[in-house]
């Protein structure tokens, strides 16, 4: 049983009665916000009623992916693999782009509900909308472990009581939240969130650097910490080679656009041109946060050696040769605050951003999961004449369920937050990306080829998972298809599966074809209406204009 802040001798596990009240302040007003914003039918349960404006849901969209991974993890992997950890900043921040330019607008205008539901339909397959709502479920229950890691860890440093009981008592308060507000009150909780976390980090990336460096600002600045800190931290491709570096990147990159807890912000918004903006305002609150990672895991570092006399060399050294642990650099954040020996109250402040972080994220993970299964897999493939009634009560009970077994799971957990992470990326990147992207953009893409190629991809995704973490069976699959970075490898093998089978087997529908047109169209259309309501009723014959 991991129980990593007790063993660690750099941070003050004992309760702290300001950022405790803060905390509390914090859940309760998330509690609140759900009550008041509860829902009583699926549109407000899964998609907000489609009535989200862009401001809204960019800082929606930010506090959905600004994760325990990114507040707490992006800093610790970057203070404990130096240059290895820019490949999830660039990851990270570059997918957004891919979305903009090739998937938000056109993703609204097919205008679903889940990610399944747009494999599902514009595949004309069942089975597909089944693989694609199992990998939305596996996808929601990795990353959701990360999430309630880092709960625990935080937890654990402002209450000062045990790892378990706070990962316990943290993931509850959240799976109450959501199994409340559904998607609307989610939505609501998550611009909060996103306000909280931002100002938390941000104070306390300005607070350290000053405390400690006398910055004004640090997210430049910091470079002039670089020729003292170990090579470690700063030259390429010491902590991991070339190859992996640029397979994290490409998996993560890709993987972005393919979480179904991300499109499905699309999905939420009035019309097209809201999702493309909402992508932009998305990326620049994002990038405010991204901009001072690096710079907050380098004065971490630095306090780091300062406070216990080592050199910097030994920071990168095993824990028990005097070199920071994993956990420590899970919580890099925290612990630099209060190596930088700032005000308890301020210390507790930017405890509580990371309890935010870690709770909008798995806000989206949960919503999508309960929607994969209540929606997907039992109205749309077991009970057709399911009532909104008991889709609702379905996907709450979904909501519980994946709490308890996220909850269990994170007692122990087998990874850093950030990596945990990034292997539900690794999973999106080649299964669904492909299809969203092919399915968007080739009409002739058909059931076969998308059920070939999401196949090959869940086998790639597997057995990298297993030969990484669970029974090692091959070192040169190991080597060129690593389970950070298997998309590098396996989201073009599954592209060409694609292609190819689809290709040798019968074309899609012509009603198909045209619901794909209609999603590249200049034609506007209304709040509620699909794709698939256009093509019913004129033709979808509008020429597109990408």
């Amino acid at each position: 049983m991991m129980l990593p802040l007790q063993a660690a001798g750099e941070l003050n596990i004992s309760f702290k009665p300001l950022g405790a009240a803060i905390v509390f302040l914090m859940m309760a007003s998330f509690l609140a916000i759900g009550y008041l914003f509860k829902v009583a039918d699926t549109e407000g349960m899964w998609v907000a009623g489609r009535g989200i404006g862009y401001v809204e849901n960019g800082m929606a969209i930010a506090a959905n992916w600004m994760s325990a991974a990114s507040y707490l993890g992006l800093a610790g992997l970057i203070a404990l693999s130096g240059f290895y950890g820019l490949a999830f900043v660039v990851g990270w921040t570059t997918g957004y782009f891919v979305l903009l330019i090739f998937l938000a607008a056109q993703m609204r205008r097919f205008g679903k509900y889940t990610a399944p539901d747009f494999v599902g339909d514009r595949f004309n397959s069942s089975t597909a909308r089944a693989i694609a709502a199992f990998t939305t479920l596996l996808i929601a229950y990795v990353y959701s472990v990360g999430q309630a890691s880092g709960m625990g860890l935080v937890g654990q440093y402002v209450f000062g009581l045990d790892f378990v009981p706070m990962v316990i008592v943290m993931m509850a308060i959240t799976v109450g939240y959501l199994a409340l507000s559904g998607m609307l009150g989610a939505t609501k909780g998550m611009a909060v969130q996103y306000v909280i976390l931002i100002v938390a980090f941000l104070v306390g990336v300005f607070a350290v650097g000053w405390f400690h460096q006398g910055m004004f600002l640090p997210q430049i600045q910091y470079g002039a910490l670089i020729s003292d800190l170990s090579t470690q931290f700063s030259e390429p491709f010491v902590n991991a080679p070339f190859y992996v570096w640029v397979a994290t990147a490409f998996s993560l990159v890709f993987g972005t656009c393919g979480l179904p807890h991300v499109l499905v912000r699309f999905y939420t918004v009035q019309n097209e041109r809201t999702a493309r903006w909402s992508t932009v305002s998305g990326l620049f609150f994002i990038m405010l946060l991204y901009w001072s990672a690096p710079a907050m895991a380098a004065l971490g570092v630095d306090l780091f050696a300062a406070v216990n006399n080592i050199s910097p060399d030994t920071v990168f050294a095993a824990a028990d040769a005097g070199g920071m642990s994993g956990a420590e650099g899970d919580v890099i954040v925290v612990l630099a605050a209060q190596l930088a020996e700032l005000p308890q109250w301020l210390v507790g402040f930017v405890a509580a951003g990371a309890m935010a972080a870690a709770i909008a994220t798995t806000a989206g993970l949960f919503i999508t999961a309960s929607s994969a299964v209540a929606h997907d897999i039992y109205t749309e493939l077991i009970n057709p004449d399911a009532t909104q009634r008991q889709q609702i009560l379905l996907g709450r009970a979904t909501i519980v369920a994946m709490g308890a077994i996220v909850t269990l799971t994170a007692l122990d957990p087998p990874a850093l937050i950030g990596e945990l992470v990034a292997l539900a990326f690794s999973l999106a990147a080649l299964v669904l990306f492909p299809m969203f992207f092919l399915g968007l953009w080739w009409e002739n893409t058909n059931r076969q080829g998308a059920l070939a190629g999401m196949t090959t991809g869940l086998t790639i995704w597997i057995l990298a998972v297993v030969n990484d973490l669970i029974m090692p069976f091959s070192e040169v699959y190991g080597e060129f298809v690593p389970a950070i970075g298997a998309a590098l490898p396996g989201t073009p093998l599954v592209f060409a599966v694609t292609i190819i089978v689809s290709l040798a087997t019968t074309e899609p529908p012509e009603k198909t074809k045209k619901m794909v047109r209609q999603c590249h169209s200049p034609k506007p259309m209304g709040q509620q209406q699909t794709a698939e309501d256009v093509v019913s009723t004129d033709g979808g014959q509008t020429p597109a204009d990408d």
